[in-house]
């Protein structure tokens, strides 16, 4: 499949921005998936419910443990009195955890107690949970309160001031932080499949595993945090950013013998949707932590998908990346896949279907997660040859996210940068005559063709027309996508960004400072900033257009990041002239919520009343930064 002609269709063209997922994504194939009086404790008469019945919380049990985290709330953070109020509290708590613990509004303050909670009293509440399990697990609300009790672990475990001497409960010694989490792994081992295929249970497993592995993933953070949110505010996270903590040997052999359980039922966690979530988490944390295994997972898993009956246009594998549920675990297998197994599931699997799975809307995502993985010149090098021809078809498809990764991949190997842009400039129809090439900028940011973008009408066959900059300078900056300024930042970062460069310095005053202003727009300013491929010279060219604007900016949230950046690299005499502009209207600075840190990160009441003392301070500053970055470099 080769670069589909103009036509007057695609002279109107104007590509989706694509690349959506998650529940309800338009188009993604996927279905929606002062001291304080103490209040009194509450009264007594609590009853020990049994593991199939709901438990009761009083009104008035749920009222006193309301104004106790209210007080709490309105404590000094450090101090005895604020002590002995969590003590006290949680040892309510204790006696009432099964009621609070499934009772929504219960939870949700229960869930702020444990955030507060020193060692033992946390213990205690775990271990009072823990003879129902089962049922607190697989709760709606229960299961977000051992979420919360399990990532209180990275805060107290191996904490000095929480090691004490060994205090009983009612039962006999109170156990440990690290027999609580062994305990719990114990027993979700031995139910290990239905915990896994639990709605609620899952999160439990997912949050467990990443315990375990001293490893918290970003994305299942923000889904813990955001699980009891209207779905309208819940947003689905991409990218896995991983905080490690220091956690016991004892847990990382209890994530290995846990993690084995996958393969006990490999089948059930492929093709099963909350089942495989578990095992999602799971490579991702054993690729971190204990990478050996991580491998053996993934042969499991591909040895699985491979003996299946082969489709009719090829590798068996191809069916399953076009399923719903297991093509989002393929994608996860292949981030963790080291380069030799990418190198042999291409040649295996991959190489002739390319084409077929970008046009695909479930398994374009599983390739855009291969192009991401990509390391190697003799990888990238196939695939770019097969999938550099249907560049635009993709485009027009809506998979947009499929280009942005193919661009990524050569930025990230340094190869096939040239071609990639060429092919860019003729899929936004401003690659001839060359005179259209100083607008790709505002093409590659709204995903929209020269045509579309311009409100021009082509007839079929004619000779395209010369760009015209007082159409161009007249025209407001369209609306900056996310995957358009994910375009831009990568070929920022090319060996050579001039034509790039060239377009930026063509935008007028206004359009760079919408562009600023953007939230997806200011890290496009970020990359001319940063990329090493951008010299000074270039840098200043593209940002004096800036000048006139510095109050528009220092007075926008996305803005004043970006004045922020610029006044960090800036040197003594750029730094003058920004204060001087913005110390003209330094009241309506001081007065907005974002410039008055503006005002005050350039010290500009210094620079308007001891010039002197500004400049000294700020040549100090130069000084610092200049040997700073000589010993970076060194």
């Amino acid at each position: 499949m080769g670069l589909v002609p103009r036509s007057p269709h695609q002279a109107g063209r104007r590509f989706p921005a694509g690349g959506k997922r998650g529940r309800g994504a338009k188009g993604s194939g996927r279905p929606p998936p002062g001291r304080q009086r103490q209040p009194c404790p509450p009264p007594d008469g609590r009853s020990e419910p049994a593991p199939d019945a709901h438990p009761h919380l009083s009104p008035e049990a749920l009222g006193y443990f309301r104004r106790a985290l209210s007080a709490l709330k309105e404590v000094p953070e450090t101090g005895e009195e604020r002590e002995l109020m969590v003590h006290n509290v949680l040892k309510e708590v204790e006696a009432q955890a099964l009621a609070l613990a499934t009772n929504r509004a219960g939870s949700e303050m229960l869930q702020e107690l444990l955030g507060f909670s020193p060692l033992k009293p946390l213990c205690r509440v775990w271990a009072a949970l823990r003879p129902n399990l089962r049922f607190v697990a697989c709760h709606r609300c229960g299961v977000h309160v051992l979420q919360s009790a399990l990532l209180q672990l990275p805060r107290l475990l191996g904490n000095p001031a929480e090691e004490e001497e060994e205090e009983d409960g009612k039962d006999g010694p109170l156990e440990t932080l690290e027999e609580l989490g062994l305990g719990l792994a114990a027993e979700v081992c031995d139910d290990f499949l239905f915990y896994c295929g639990d709605t609620h249970g899952s999160f439990v497993v997912r949050t467990l595993l990443q315990v375990l592995g001293g490893t918290l993933l970003e994305s299942e953070r923000a889904r813990h945090r955001g699980s009891q949110l209207p779905e309208a505010q819940r947003a689905p996270s991409r990218e896995c950013k991983a905080t490690d903590f220091e956690v016991p040997e004892t847990f990382l052999n209890c994530l290995q013998n846990l993690s084995s359980c996958f393969l006990k039922d490999i089948a059930v966690f492929i093709t099963d949707k909350i089942s495989s979530f578990c095992l999602q988490v799971a490579l991702q944390i054993l690729h971190r932590k204990l990478p050996q295994f991580c491998a053996h997972l993934c042969n499991a898993v591909m040895g699985y998908l491979s003996s299946r009956n082969s489709s009719a246009d090829g590798s068996p594998l191809l069916l399953f990346l076009r399923d719903q549920t297991s093509s989002r675990l393929l994608e996860q297998v292949l981030l963790v896949s080291e380069p030799p197994r990418l190198q042999s599931l291409f040649e295996d699997h991959f190489q002739g279907q390319l084409q077929t799975l970008a046009a695909h809307p479930i398994a374009n995502f599983p390739l855009q997660r291969f192009l991401d993985a990509i390391t190697t010149p003799e990888l990238l090098s196939p695939v770019f040859e097969e999938l550099s021809p249907a560049l635009e078809a993709v485009l027009a498809q809506g998979h947009s996210g499929v280009v942005i990764a193919l661009v990524g991949a050569c930025h990230r190997v340094g190869i096939h940068q040239a071609q990639v842009l060429q092919l860019l400039l003729e899929a936004f129809h401003c690659a001839e005559p060359s005179s259209r090439q100083v607008a790709c900028v505002p093409l590659f940011a709204t995903l929209m063709t020269y045509e579309v973008y311009y409100g021009l009408a082509e007839e079929e066959g004619a000779v395209p027309a010369e760009h015209q900059v007082e159409m161009a300078t007249a025209r407001d900056l369209g609306e900056v996508t996310v995957l358009g300024s994910l375009l831009l930042q990568h070929l920022l970062h090319f060996s050579s960004p001039g034509i790039i460069l060239r377009s930026l310095g063509a935008l007028t005053g206004p359009q760079l400072l919408t562009l600023a202003q953007s939230p997806a727009g200011s890290h496009v300013l970020d990359a001319v900033l940063t990329s090493p491929s951008v010299t000074r010279k270039q840098c200043r060219r593209v940002l004096k257009t800036l000048k006139g604007q510095y109050v528009a900016l220092a007075c926008s949230r996305h803005g004043s990041r970006v004045l922020d950046a610029i006044w960090s690299g800036a040197a003594l005499g750029a730094r003058k002239e920004i204060a001087a502009e913005l110390g003209a209207r330094n009241q309506e600075l001081i007065r907005d919520p974002f410039g008055h840190h503006v005002a005050r990160n350039v010290a500009l009441t210094t620079f308007l009343k001891r010039r002197e003392a500004w400049e000294q301070q700020q040549g100090t500053v130069a000084k610092r930064r200049r040997a700073l970055n000589s010993i970076l470099e060194d």
